[in-house]
């Protein structure tokens, strides 16, 4: 059988009407919302220890600046307002923990109209991205929010004759936000390795086209980290530098994948070329 009526067969075996292919969609958004809403309760229902788990490196940075970690203090200025952060704080968490179980969903929907070395090329970036995304999340956790808030609690001003007391009490909202945008914008920027790897695997990305868009690249992450950080030069570098390392990784990635593919396509030359060849040899004259 020939390569492309191997192609053929799997397009037939993944051929379907398309009332089985919206039964299908139903099915895998009804796992995705019950899993996320049962994911949400669960975090609602433990949303103040969740809070008080994210005020953690606020205390770490009470500490740095010379404080008393145990006297932090958030408030609320609306009545309403910490049942609202708990109501985002719960969602946040649902949708990351519901995230493996809506990509394999996803995958699970997506799966039968690829190819198997398709499938079996997408399966290692479905692995890959969580590992990334939780890898960023803990960069923020454990170094990036207590760097940002030591800076902004270092701003304080101790009253005297002078001068009047400013102090810092974050809003639990504001507060929630924050950590939120930062967890969010460094998962987001930690993906980049697994989207120029699809990019370059499907052919719209090339390692030399990363290359030369490097200085481009450096400018636009200095650009991205403004927008998406808090307006201080730490929290932007904070945010630009793993940028562009990752940028670096990404171009890396998409130089292993281009030698890969470079490989396999060589492989696969010489085994049509001797497949030709034997074809085409005559038989031996019968005595």
């Amino acid at each position: 059988m020939s390569v492309s009526d191997k192609e053929k067969e799997e397009i037939e075996k993944s051929s379907a009407p398309l009332i089985e292919h919206l039964i299908e969609l139903r099915r895998r958004l009804i796992w995705s919302l019950g899993g996320f809403f049962v994911a949400f309760l669960i975090c609602f229902f433990f949303a103040k220890r969740l809070f008080n788990l994210l005020v953690v490196p606020f205390k770490w940075a009470t500490q740095w600046a010379g404080l008393d970690p145990h006297k932090v203090e958030l408030i609320y200025t609306a009545p309403q307002e910490f049942f609202f952060t708990q109501v985002k704080l719960a969602m946040f968490g649902g949708m990351v923990i519901a995230f493996p179980l809506i990509a394999t969903q996803i995958y699970k929907f997506i799966a039968p109209g690829l190819y198997k070395n398709e499938r079996s090329a997408f399966l290692p970036f479905l692995i890959a991205s969580p590992i990334l995304f939780v890898m960023g999340a803990s960069l923020v956790y454990f170094f990036f929010t207590p760097m940002v808030m030591w800076f902004f609690l270092a701003m304080q001003q101790t009253g005297t004759n002078d001068q009047v007391q400013i102090s810092l009490l974050p809003k639990v909202s504001e507060y929630l936000s924050l950590i939120m945008t930062l967890i969010f914008s460094f998962g987001l920027v930690f993906q980049l390795p697994v989207v120029t790897s699809l990019l370059t695997r499907v052919g719209i990305l090339s390692s030399q086209a990363l290359a030369e868009k490097r200085k481009w690249a450096i400018v636009l992450s200095f650009v991205v980290a403004a927008v998406l950080t808090p307006p201080d030069p730490m929290s932007q570098c904070g945010l630009a530098i793993p940028t562009i390392i990752l940028y670096e990784v990404a171009i890396w990635s998409s130089r292993m994948i281009e030698r890969s593919q470079a490989r396999d396509r060589l492989a696969r030359e010489q085994a049509e070329a001797g497949s030709s060849a034997a074809s085409n040899t005559p038989d031996a004259p019968s005595a």
